[in-house]
């Protein structure tokens, strides 16, 4: 069973969000939360598998929330993942921080309760609405951020950056197997070592590592879409 924290001001929503989760057989609600603080509190109290959390207003808040949820002091962290809409100031920066992936607040029901179990499986859920915010935003950081991640990239050997490639492109474990032709138990082990080698919290993390060294190239037509 998945356990989920719902964070977001707007009662009616809270409420709306429980409905859909907790009418799902593996998915049940276990707190929630009216803003970024109790979150938090409730976080650490509560241990829920995932937060979903409200990522309106101020951006800098909400990538704070993400860091505190993910860096919890005790215990396992939670997956955040976020709910946002296209005029977000720093959807980058959430996934920075650490937040396991962004879901525009207009997605279906379905979609909604597939993303929670995507993150939920360790997985990376972005959508293709944000994506061209996104890439924007690697590409003018990239053009003033130093060169450390590029010095990462080097410690890894040529199957990791395969794999990492292959995460980057939103693969799961099992199609990262079979697009390289290994076990995966041995993409899993992969991934293990690329995180530690980068530095990185987890697979959302990996993605933007990917983007900010160079290993991925945003595509052109999306910045052009």
């Amino acid at each position: 069973m998945t356990s989920v924290l719902i964070a977001t001001g707007q009662s009616l929503q809270r409420v709306g969000l429980r409905m859909l989760l907790e009418s799902q057989p593996d998915l049940t609600v276990v707190g929630e939360a009216a803003h970024g603080p109790e979150a938090v509190r409730l976080s650490g109290l509560l241990r829920p598998d995932i937060v979903l959390l409200d990522g309106r207003g101020s951006g800098t808040d909400t990538v704070e929330t993400v860091r505190r949820l993910v860096h919890a002091p005790d215990g396992p962290a939670p997956h955040v993942l976020l709910l946002t809409t296209s005029d977000d100031a720093d959807p980058y920066g959430a996934l920075r921080a650490g937040a396991a992936g962004h879901l525009r607040e207009d997605a279906t029901a379905d979609e909604l309760v597939a993303a929670v179990r995507v993150v939920a499986a360790g997985d990376v859920v972005v959508s293709p609405g944000l994506t061209r915010a996104l890439i924007d935003v690697v590409r003018s950081r990239r053009a003033v951020e130093s060169s450390v991640p590029g010095n990462r990239l080097g410690t890894l050997t040529g199957r990791e950056r395969d794999v990492l490639t292959a995460v980057a492109s939103g693969d799961s474990n099992a199609e990262i197997a079979d697009r390289l032709s290994i076990a995966p138990t041995t993409v899993k082990s992969h991934v293990s070592n690329i995180l530690t080698k980068i530095g990185a919290r987890g697979r959302v993390q990996a993605v933007v590592f990917a983007y900010e060294s160079g290993l991925v190239r945003p595509p052109q037509h999306v910045l052009h879409a």
